[in-house]
Order: C-alpha cells, then structure tokens, then sequence
C-alpha cells in the first residue's frame, strides 16, 4: 500500500476497483439506483424499516500496518454486517469512504477482491462513498432491512432471560498476542486463529433466526463481558456469568485457565453474537444452532438491577462469586481511545 504506482484520478479509481468488476456481479431487488450519481436509492421491502450501522478501521489502531489488504477489505464489511446481524437486519447495500496514502493499484485490487467476496456472500452491493488522500483509513456504512417493530434491540433484556453467546469467543485476542510476540503458537494454530481474527464471520442468519426469539442482543467487537455491560445499561438489568461455560475453542483450550478465561470474557474481535431469550426458547435456540450447524452456548441468566450501575457476577467454575478486584481484568473491553 505504500508504494505508489502511476497516476490514476479518483474518478478512474472508483470505476476500476469499486464499480466495475466483482462489485457489477452484485444485485440486490431494495437498489433502486447504485454508483454514480450524487446518492443511490433504496427501496426496503413493504413492511419493512431500514437499519443503518458505520464502523471505522484506522491503519495503526485497529489493524496492523502492511496488513494483507484481501484479508483487510473482508473484514472492513465483516464487522458492519455483524452489527446487523445483531438486530436481526438482512443487508441491502453499503458506502465506503477510504483515505489513501498512495495509490497502489496492486493493493486496491487486492483489498477489493477481499472486499466484494464477501459482499457477493451477502448479496450486499456497494452503493456509493468516497475517496481521498490521507493516512489510511476505512470507513464503511452498511444499510439493511427488518420488519417493522422486529428490531433485536439492547433494551429488551428480562429478567430471568438466559445469556447466549453463538460459536466460540477468544481467538482473535489469541491470534493478536501471537503476532504480537507475547506468546508463542504453532503455525498450524496460529494459521486457526488468526484466521478468526482476519476474517470473522458475520452471523447475519442467526440474527434474522433469532426475531421474535431474543428479547435482546448485540455483537461482540470489544470484549464478550464489556459489551455485555451495554447491554445491560440499556436494558436496566443485572448479569450473573458462569465462567466456566465460555465457549472456547480447541486452541484456546491448551492456554494456561487464566489466559483462557480473560481472552474469552475481554478478548474482543469475536464477531459473535450474545443474546438473551426467554428459558422458554431454549429448545427452539438450540435447533437453530443445529439448523446452522453453529454451537450457541448459554453462559448465564438477567438478575434484577440492584444498584444504580448495572453489574455482572462472574462466578468461577468452583461456584464462587469473583470479588470486584478479580472481576476487573474480565470486564475489560477494548477502547478506541485509549494508549
């Protein structure tokens, strides 16, 4: 990406990498009008409200510099259509805006073929965005539909509500601590999850499954627990966590208890959705993680909020009730502002 290559317009750029080619294969029947006017158009399905969701990669923040760029534009979409996924939104198109250091055609194809792969998984065309010169950074604004009043929100957690948490959680904090030198992995392992790392897998089935069914849920960028607290926040309940029950992988599973428990309660970059239902729907939750072939794990249950903060007892696989000092390191979650 840093080597540049000869000139090319902004005009050219769009047309070459992000209009023609593997983005023109993609169709969806909401695009009433795509690239190249001042804005598109999209009709949602009668019956149905549009979800809109913006996440931002920034080179040096959220992703290594010289990061593989078909490994890059995969995930850049990937952790948008997951914040659909966890109001149960079926995706209809998305924006991208992309500042460029250079212009490297050698790149830009690499990180669109990443890019329209998966969005051709999800019949989700690019509709429009912009691009400019700048430290390189990614932003993408992913559109989708539901049917009105079946939003999955994070307000609607119950009291009594089982904790769900679909596949497993810890990996990618996993991958990141291997390329980052503080622990060592095979490569047969490291090539595992890392792979959960470049390229999560946004459970937008699952999400359009579970309406009507959660009464509450979102997905899991930052940390399984911390972003369980926002849930929690929005909905005015409290949280009793089973540690034991995490669902982690092979891989994590050879890491000493303590690695494995704060991966997977803070990791982040999981891309996995956590949930609440009624202990009525556990039945029915487990058919449609066998129907998806996809293990949703319970890991706890809502409690009553007790205090003016909500909180999360974390009880440990012995049955004891983690203290405040040793709950903080599992409630940690990532912050985009921090050193």
């Amino acid at each position: 990406m840093h080597s540049p290559s000869s000139p090319i317009s902004e005009f050219d750029l769009i047309e070459r990498f992000f209009k023609t080619g593997m983005a023109s294969n993609i169709t969806n029947p909401s695009l009433s009008l795509g690239i190249g006017d001042d804005c598109a158009l999209i009709k949602p399905p009668p019956g149905e409200e549009i979800a809109i969701t913006s996440d931002m990669l920034v080179e040096g923040r959220h992703f290594f510099a010289g990061a593989d760029p078909e490994l890059l534009g995969f995930k850049a979409l990937a952790v948008n259509l997951s914040d659909l996924a966890a109001m149960g939104a079926k995706p209809l198109g998305f924006t991208l805006a992309i500042a460029l250091p250079s212009v490297n055609t050698k790149w830009l194809e690499s990180f669109s073929n990443g890019l329209f792969r998966l969005a051709n998984q999800f019949s989700c065309p690019l509709i429009g965005g912009d691009t400019t010169a700048g430290p390189l950074t990614i932003s993408i604004t992913a559109i989708g539909s539901i049917p009105t009043d079946k939003a999955i929100r994070r307000s609607g957690a119950k009291v009594g509500d089982d904790i769900w948490v679909s596949g497993t959680v810890g990996d990618a904090r996993l991958a990141l601590a291997a390329l980052r030198h503080e622990m060592i992995l095979s490569e047969d392992e490291l090539k595992k999850v890392a792979h959960r790392m470049h390229q999560p897998t946004p459970r937008v089935e699952l999400g359009i499954q579970l309406r009507g069914i959660a009464n509450a849920a979102l997905d899991v960028s930052d940390g399984l627990l911390g972003d369980l607290k926002h849930l929690l926040k929005q909905s005015q309940v409290d949280a009793e966590i089973l540690l034991a029950d995490l669902p982690k992988s092979v891989s994590l599973q050879k890491q000493s208890i303590a690695i494995q428990n704060q991966f997977a309660a803070c990791g982040g970059d999981d891309y996995e959705l956590c949930f609440t239902a009624s202990s009525e729907q556990r039945d029915t939750i487990m058919e449609i993680g066998r129907a998806l072939n996809l293990p949703l794990t319970k890991i706890g249950c809502i409690t009553p909020m007790h205090s003016h903060q909500t909180q999360i007892r974390i009880i440990s696989a012995a049955g004891k009730v983690l203290s405040d000092t040793e709950s903080a390191t599992l409630l940690k979650s990532f912050d985009h502002f921090s050193a």
